[in-house]
């Protein structure tokens, strides 16, 4: 557990440090990441790039916009993966990424229901948002509406968690309770977001999402 800790407070702080460094270009690229079903959590990258906002580095509408175009074009990778290779090809090789056959199982639930506007709602929902666009690609949803739909359900993500991080960095100076509680940005992500990380990924390690055996798909 301490290995995953560590590597999960040293990604933590990678993401913030590319951010920082690279600003709008980071955010598109990190995001297009995670949008790949690669578990870089954008709950870390976009309140990072909200801080930012608040420091006046950043602009808070492109910020939102660079993260949902960083979601297209990961989605866009995922679809064809999905598209080109069909169940079997992400069941063999997503576990690399830590992705179950549970998650794929409860995204292609979730696409059979809705449809189309599946990519759209699910991209504003945590657990679903990252893998939506595989199912797409197996269904072979149109390119167009696939791109259309995972932009307009990303913004709302991106620029909500954007905000939080710009109303968070606004108070970071202002607000004694903030102050005592955090002494830095770094401290408030290891603090509070990167344990929850630390749990999905040793989860996903140690098998408490379930053995690929589980999956009743062929």
């Amino acid at each position: 557990m301490t290995a995953i800790s560590n590597l999960v407070a040293t990604m933590a702080g990678w993401i913030v440090a590319a951010i920082a460094v690279t600003g709008y270009i980071g955010i598109i690229g990190l995001m297009a990441l995670e949008s790949a079903c690669i578990p870089l959590p954008s709950e870390i990258i976009m309140p990072f790039g909200g801080y930012l906002v608040s420091t006046g580095r950043l602009d808070l509408w492109l910020v939102a916009i660079a993260g949902a175009v960083g979601c297209n074009l990961g989605s866009a990778l995922a679809y064809e993966v999905g598209r080109r290779g069909g169940r079997a090809m992400v069941e063999r090789y997503g576990r690399w990424l830590l992705l179950t056959p549970e998650d794929l199982d409860r995204s292609e639930r979730f696409f059979e229901r809705f449809g189309g506007a599946a990519v759209l709602i699910g991209r504003m929902l945590p657990g679903i948002r990252s893998f939506i666009a595989l199912p797409a690609g197996i269904a072979r949803m149109p390119l167009l509406r696939f791109h259309l739909y995972t932009f307009i359900g990303s913004l709302p993500w991106c620029l909500g968690l954007a905000y939080a991080g710009q109303v968070l960095g606004s108070r970071w100076n202002t607000d004694p309770r903030l102050s005592a509680l955090f002494h830095k940005i770094d401290l408030f992500l290891l603090g509070a977001i990167v344990p929850a990380a630390i749990w999905f990924v040793h989860r996903r390690i140690t098998g408490g999402g379930g053995s690929p055996q589980t999956s009743n798909k062929g």
